[in-house]
């Protein structure tokens, strides 16, 4: 009988070269397949009657976290860009689980977006206990004189411009045992130099983390984060050429990509009540990378 680690390994030892042409990438167009329909994850109520936004949920490391949280027993509010037939598949999946989802799509860099999101979550559900940060995109250059104020732009506005607006707009609605968590990368501690402005956002999620922690912790709301290695996620064919796509996730100490299955149950447990004495702090599920957190 294969175990988990050995399914994700025999997946991650044989992506094919591929690419999209644009981002942030669809699921349905990957091979193979992602994990991210968290078929072996059992729930225990750890979020039993809470609600949770998402950005990104459609696909990837969103996709899993939304179905974990609602086999834990959360409602979901999916926002995503554009990419209707992924976000519809994960609502479904939400729904097998016996909760309730609704899907919202727009960009996360647009502040008057994000305070509709909060606005549709409250008349939907009427309260809010966790908001997830998960949007973000990425694009390749070979030197930083290659990046015009434009890419600057729009990578900082998704990114992290993002997280304020969405903080801003729910944070009046979150009550004492609120969790923030947002997703940076392993990109702010080790760097990439080819992704430099993306992982100078990514560094920026870290000090924003931290600052609204210490916030926000009187309150009793709890800010944490998380900085995925290379997870196998539409963003990465959307990004690379299919040379690198191919050889994607072989140069960390596990020897492959992870899966974004793998990466959920971080989440779970900052949102829930097992991270009663965590704030201020990330997780780092990147395949052996040791990295200065």
């Amino acid at each position: 009988m294969t175990n988990d680690t050995e399914k994700y390994e025999e997946k991650g030892s044989d992506i094919p070269k591929q690419h999209q042409p644009r981002q942030p990438g669809l699921e349905t167009e990957m091979t193979p397949q992602p994990d991210s329909t968290m078929e072996e994850y059992h729930g225990s109520g750890k979020l039993e009657s809470k609600v949770a936004i998402i950005t990104g949920g459609d696909s990837g490391i969103g996709r899993s976290i939304a179905i974990a949280f609602a086999k834990e027993g959360a409602d979901i509010t999916i926002v995503y860009l554009d990419e209707h037939e992924d976000a519809q598949r994960t609502k479904e999946e939400v729904e097998k689980c016996g909760r309730k989802c609704i899907l919202i799509a727009g960009d996360v860099g647009d502040e008057k977006f994000c305070a509709e999101v909060v606005e549709k979550t409250i008349s939907t559900f009427h309260h809010v206990e966790i908001l997830v940060n998960n949007s973000a995109e990425q694009h390749v250059q070979e030197s930083i004189l290659d990046i015009d104020s434009a890419q600057l732009e729009k990578t900082f506005r998704t990114n992290i411009f993002s997280m304020f607006h969405m903080v801003k707009a729910v944070l009046p609605h979150l009550k004492k045992g609120g969790r923030i968590i947002n997703t940076t990368s392993v990109t702010a501690y080790k760097g990439s130099p080819h992704l430099v402005d993306y992982s100078a956002t990514k560094g920026a999620i870290v000090g924003f983390t931290r600052s609204l922690s210490l916030q926000l912790i009187e309150q009793g709301i709890h800010v944490n984060a998380v900085a995925p290695g290379p997870i196998w996620t539409p963003l990465i064919p959307a990004t690379f050429p299919p040379d690198k796509v191919g050889d994607f996730g072989k140069n960390v100490p596990m020897k492959r990509p992870g899966q974004p299955d793998e990466v959920a149950p971080c989440y779970v447990f900052l949102a829930s009540q097992d991270c009663s004495y965590m704030s201020g702090q990330v997780l780092h599920p990147n395949g052996g990378n040791i990295v200065n957190s």
